[in-house]
């Protein structure tokens, strides 16, 4: 369903307002659970698109990615797909706060299900662009939140990453673009997971400082498309010394895109 009704101001009390993008966007979130990170905003600053194209974002929660992306790329339509009521309802309510609802609107379904995504008017080979930040902390190596709705957008159940993937291919035009980002140690379940319908792969590695192992990577992938793959050098998101690199600064503050986007 639309998550299009005006959230209530009672709804609003647990949440808080917070600037990204360096201003540039505000968001509406609640105080507890997951909250926008780095993650959210680096996924929108991978993913490319142009005016009269159509984005689905996957999982979007309270849209902080869609809602990036549609501030970059003027005239571009965005579709939040989020299954979390609460959530969906809030990134409806972001969609107005920014003035970007005639190009955005939050749809509440299971991200995971082409039928359900179906069943709420979207169409198989419909989109351009989805971009998508799934949960993907494994319960079995890592603590698990009590709180339900941190749980939820952290955790992804056995199979939730192919069923993902399965819906981007769904959704997506021929050639159409999936981004994503994912924990580095996963990337070869990613890398399986797209081989079925995806193709012309490039990936950036996230680091947290120029000297750790990178923690996330960035995919990019075209539906239908070749073997190939291509290898970025690493976004490090502090410097040696630990305060913030300049090209992340672009990228988090700035509102600049990533090199992936146009790869």
């Amino acid at each position: 369903m639309n998550c299009g009704p005006m959230i209530a101001e009672n709804e609003l009390s647990g949440t808080s307002e917070d600037a990204v993008l360096g201003g540039r966007l505000r968001l509406r979130q609640p105080l507890k659970g997951h909250r926008v990170g780095h993650d959210a905003i680096l996924l929108a600053a991978a993913t490319s698109g142009g005016a009269g194209e159509l984005a689905v974002e996957l999982g979007a929660g309270v849209g902080a990615a869609g809602l990036a992306l549609a501030r970059r790329i003027e005239g571009l339509r965005v579709s939040l797909v989020e299954i979390e009521p609460v959530l969906c309802a809030l990134a409806a309510h972001n969609a107005r706060l920014n003035r970007l609802d005639e190009r955005a609107a939050a749809f509440c379904t299971d991200a995971g299900e082409p039928q359900a995504l179906a069943a709420i008017g979207f169409k198989r080979d419909s989109a351009d662009r989805v971009l998508m930040n799934p949960p993907f902390h494994d319960p079995a190596r890592q603590n698990v939140s009590p709180d339900p709705r941190r749980r939820l957008a952290h955790v992804g159940e056995p199979g939730l990453l192919p069923r993902w993937i399965a819906s981007a291919a769904w959704l997506l035009k021929p050639h159409g673009v999936l981004t994503l980002i994912w924990r580095a140690d996963g990337e070869g379940d990613v890398l399986t997971a797209l081989q079925s319908a995806f193709g012309d792969l490039a990936l950036l590695p996230v680091l947290p400082r120029p000297d750790r192992p990178a923690i996330r990577i960035l995919l990019r992938a075209k539906k239908g498309g070749t073997d190939a793959v291509s290898r970025l050098p690493p976004l490090s998101l502090n410097d040696i010394d630990a305060r913030p690199s300049a090209e992340a600064e672009a990228v988090l503050r700035g509102g600049e895109s990533l090199g992936i986007a146009a790869s």
